[in-house]
């Protein structure tokens, strides 16, 4: 047989006492000295039940946990591994800047250069400001909103992540946080995803008041739903006859499902524009870039404050500046096209032969597996997903060597590494597991 037809030996019947030893009795001990043994609840196994997995290194398409397990990964650090698990050129750059010193906290060269790639890359930035992870990009750009705008009032959409600032969580109704002030919710008003006219009624309900519209391109969050045709176009529209600042949150599609973004795979200017996690390569970056007028409103030019002693260190600026370089090459994209299609092709034929209820909903490498009857538009299409078929692949698949997001609802991300061997691989595997998940045996 050719390598890409090898069938795989399944594990049926795992001993999971046995397979996960260190990583059961590690995650016993963390949970003496860190909340939840996490230190963000959506590492944890909660959503999927089970114990929680610990890993050990990952290199390339691979993860390894402390048993020494290996995985084909899924979940790619939640977004930033496009080039895969510690690509070559970036370790090297990263470790050539960490023996000149981590952090000056003072300016340095890498920030310009890093600057000027990413404005080359996304015609609605003009000027850029570099921070440590998407949800500080998102709390600046909705200050700087606030602040050039005069207004308060942002709106939202329902279930729609943008990280776990104090002006974002009421977006994100199914997974709110107490603690939240009650001027921060009532700052805060929710829209629903892929509907204008629910858009367009908040704007006159709260005409005059509001600074700025923030939405994910592509939501990653309920199950990866793409905007329909116009959605994105009908938001710039609607900011620009209302007078307000359009926020396009690409921390999870910036760099992902095309260089640029989704802005320029949907070419959709934004007023401001948030970036995370693909921007390093791997280290802590977020970023957020507008206009000239906009950004300029930022301290020491302007009246709006941000800060931050890590912000644009050299390190992470060294590993954005390898990883952007990389990704200038549209072979990456290609392979990354490629790789998602075969996985999809396989996966839906098989669905497609079982009339199993699994809607398989992607653009580029982000992608999910939805266990639910119909396609997902937005938040409430969402709540009719069934995150026990799901738990239960989840978990065969974990036993047989693929790691995906511990989530029903997240998004799972593919690297330009995964090679054909490693897709025709997961294809059966994750097919037995539908099996597993629809059979009427206990």
């Amino acid at each position: 047989m050719a390598a890409s037809q090898k069938s795989c030996k399944l594990n049926l019947s795992v001993d999971k006492a046995k397979r996960y030893a260190q990583s059961i009795a590690y995650g016993k001990k963390i949970e003496t000295v860190i909340p939840g043994g996490v230190d963000s609840p959506f590492r944890a196994f909660h959503e999927v039940g089970g114990d929680t997995v610990f890993f050990d290194r990952a290199k390339g398409s691979r993860l390894y946990d402390l048993d020494g397990n290996s995985y084909i990964d899924y979940l790619g650090a939640w977004g930033p591994a496009i080039l895969g698990h510690c690509p070559d050129e970036v370790v090297r750059k990263c470790q050539e800047t960490l023996a000149k010193g981590p952090v000056f906290g003072a300016p340095h060269v890498y920030e310009m250069e890093m600057a000027e790639l990413v404005i080359a890359a996304v015609p609605s930035i003009e000027k850029i400001r570099f921070v440590n992870s998407g949800t500080e990009a998102v709390m600046s750009a909705i200050r700087l909103a606030r602040g050039f705008t005069g207004q308060e009032t942002i709106i939202m959409f329902e279930g729609c992540y943008h990280g776990h600032c104090d002006a974002t969580l009421a977006s994100n109704g199914h997974q709110s946080s107490s603690g939240i002030p009650d001027g921060a919710k009532a700052a805060t008003v929710l829209a629903k995803f892929n509907d204008l006219q629910s858009v367009e009624a908040l704007l006159n309900q709260h005409k005059g008041k509001v600074a700025g519209i923030i939405v994910e391109p592509v939501a990653g969050s309920m199950g990866v739903i793409t905007p329909v045709p116009g959605f994105l176009e009908g938001l710039r529209a609607l900011a620009d006859r209302f007078g307000v600042l359009l926020i396009i949150d690409e921390v999870l599609t910036g760099f992902r499902v095309a260089f640029g973004g989704a802005q320029n795979y949907y070419n959709v200017k934004a007023d401001i524009t948030c970036f995370g996690k693909a921007l390093g390569g791997g280290m802590p970056i977020g970023a957020y870039g507008g206009s000239k007028e906009i950004m300029n409103r930022l301290q020491p030019d302007g009246d709006v404050y941000q800060a931050g002693t890590f912000s644009g260190n050299p390190v992470t600026m060294a590993g954005g500046i390898a990883t952007l370089t990389l990704l200038k090459d549209p072979a990456v994209y290609q392979a990354l096209e490629d790789r998602t299609a075969q996985l999809f092709a396989g996966l839906g034929k098989v669905i497609a032969k079982n009339n199993w209820p699994i809607q398989l909903p992607r653009l580029g490498s982000m992608f999910s597996i939805v266990f639910a009857e119909k396609p997902v538009l937005n938040f409430q299409d969402s709540l009719t997903i069934d995150c026990k078929a799901f738990s239960k692949v989840f978990h065969f698949v974990l036993d047989n060597g693929i790691y995906l997001p511990p989530s029903a609802v997240d998004a799972a991300c593919l690297s330009s590494v995964h090679t054909i061997e490693e897709i025709e691989e997961t294809i059966e595997i994750m097919s037995e597991g539908f099996r597993v998940a629809f059979s009427k045996q206990p």
